[in-house]
């Protein structure tokens, strides 16, 4: 099998850099084309900075970084500094990147990539708000019959919201590109909070990130000391989850994870429930299902994945 021609759209986040990482140390399992950013837990001038940052990391300066879209498609810019600090990637000391952002804008690139690749060849793997898929599939709509699966993380049905009390971060920052997205008809795989809430990283297995000893370990084990003194003190937990991993996890192995095909609709007209992920998880309705809503994860087979693969970086 060849490696899967990946698209990773991000706003790093400490979670999005250990997706990232977990990517950039597979390539027999993914092909990383580019990085697209675009703006959500931080600003996009520093999801671009924090982007190349973490390619820098991984002793993979090649991958191109796109710049992408600066705010939703139609609110004002909610950011998560509160959780990932003011850089977004507060915990480890990393140098300023070196390489530059590659020349265009990111929707471009997923545009053009799309159709230069034979149809069911690229998979899209986002990992913040949906802004940037969003509006490619708004100015080329052929786009969508070409994308191979879009795997996500955001949303939640059963444990909620994280923002508000109904909905997901990533979600709620552009419900109206989520929308875009769900109603898309290209094949989702989503990765809620239901599952990312059961991937804790607990003292014994950040212990096992900084055990690697190698700057990326370490650094992720900084990163995940950082994020977590916010989520344990929120939820009362062993540990912070570590949602956006998931996305990469279940490109190399998605046996580690089970789920259902649901119909699965954006709340974006209420105030108080918007960017509610509305998951027909009972089938109560007569709506077709349009994702896979993934609510099973093998934790400790997703961990022992996440340090065998950093520590090749």
């Amino acid at each position: 099998m060849k490696p899967r021609k990946i698209i990773i759209d991000t706003d790093p986040g400490q979670d999005d850099a250990v997706a990232i990482l977990l990517a950039l140390a597979s390539p027999e399992d993914v092909e990383v084309l580019a990085l697209t950013c675009v703006a959500g837990n931080v600003p996009l001038d520093l999801t671009s900075k924090n982007a190349r940052i973490i390619c820098e990391l991984a002793g993979k300066p090649n991958v191109p970084v796109y710049a992408g879209c600066d705010r939703p498609l139609g609110r004002d810019l909610v950011t998560a500094e509160h959780v990932h600090g003011k850089s977004g990637l507060d915990g480890p000391d990393l140098p300023d990147p070196t390489m530059p952002l590659a020349e265009g804008h990111a929707v471009d690139f997923i545009i053009d990539t799309l159709r230069d690749n034979a149809p069911g060849t690229i998979t899209l793997c986002p990992l913040g708000p949906l802004t940037n898929i969003a509006t490619a599939l708004q100015k080329a709509p052929d786009i969508a019959k070409r994308v191979a699966k879009i795997v996500l993380m955001g949303g939640g049905y059963f444990q909620g919201g994280n923002i508000t009390p109904a909905a997901e971060f990533n979600i709620y920052v552009d419900p109206q590109a989520a929308d875009i997205v769900f109603k898309s008809g290209i094949p989702i795989v989503v990765m809620p909070l239901d599952v990312t809430h059961k991937a804790l990283v607990t003292k014994s297995r950040n212990d096992a990130f900084r055990a690697i000893g190698t700057p990326a370990g370490i650094a992720v084990a900084q990163m995940t000391d950082f994020f977590e003194r916010f989520d344990k003190e929120k939820y009362g937990s062993d540990g912070a989850p570590l949602h956006d991993p998931c996305v990469t996890a279940y490109l190399i192995n998605p046996d580690l994870f089970k789920g259902r095909h649901v119909n699965v609709e954006i709340e974006t007209q209420s105030e108080l429930t918007m960017g509610m992920t509305v998951a027909d998880w009972w089938g109560v309705t007569d709506r077709a299902p349009n994702a896979t809503f993934m609510g099973e994860i093998d934790a400790d087979g997703f961990f022992s994945l996440l340090v065998e693969r950093i520590g090749r970086l």
